[in-house]
């Protein structure tokens, strides 16, 4: 929106700029240690994604090497990396 000439601007209303924390990320890796299913299982357990859902990731996760299953906050993406590192799946936890 622009001002016709001759009338005062339009207001600008003041952002407040709180910090906000960058977004985290939980990444699977692939290790030869787990069965497709127990990944599978261990997904759906984290982070309550269907078993086809599971299933999809499982494959990325094998045929790329590691694959984002989470994004969010830290508390969040530490609470899933808990949850499949429980059965010794190799997970990190790194802001994005």
């Amino acid at each position: 929106m622009t001002a016709s000439p001759g009338s005062p601007a339009p207001d600008v209303e003041e952002v407040n700029q709180e910090a906000v924390a960058p977004p985290w990320m939980t990444v699977l890796h692939n290790c030869d240690c787990h069965t497709f299913e127990q990944v599978v299982k261990q997904l759906q357990k984290a982070i309550g994604c269907t078993e086809a859902k599971g299933w999809e990731i499982a494959w990325q996760v094998h045929n790329t090497g590691k694959a984002v299953v989470k994004v969010g906050s830290e508390p969040e993406c530490v609470r899933v990396g808990n949850i499949l590192a429980a059965i010794g799946l190799v997970v990190t936890v790194v802001q994005s």
